[in-house]
């Protein structure tokens, strides 16, 4: 026979499981998201550097302007170019 604190605990651990679950997921999605940013914006950084030695600026490709770049997208190439102007 099944006792009706055998299914509340049941159900109270399923939910916990669920909790830890989601606790741990949702850190790893971010992560994730900052690696692929990460390197967009490192590829980003290698084409400005590319091309625009041809017109007469650059910026630096390191893993902190990559980081940048990839966490605020196109303001954070630009900011990116504007402070290694500014401080060239």
């Amino acid at each position: 026979m099944v006792t009706w604190e055998l299914v509340v605990s049941f159900a109270l651990g399923l939910v916990l499981l669920y909790l830890i679950g989601w606790l741990l997921l949702v850190p790893m999605r971010f992560l994730w998201r900052l690696l692929a940013g990460s390197l967009l914006g490192g590829l980003a950084l290698w084409l400005v550097g590319r091309f625009g030695s041809l017109v007469g600026f650059s910026a630096p490709l390191n893993p902190f302007t990559a980081l940048i770049t990839g966490a605020l997208g196109l303001p954070g190439l630009l900011l990116v170019i504007a402070l290694n102007a500014y401080l060239l």
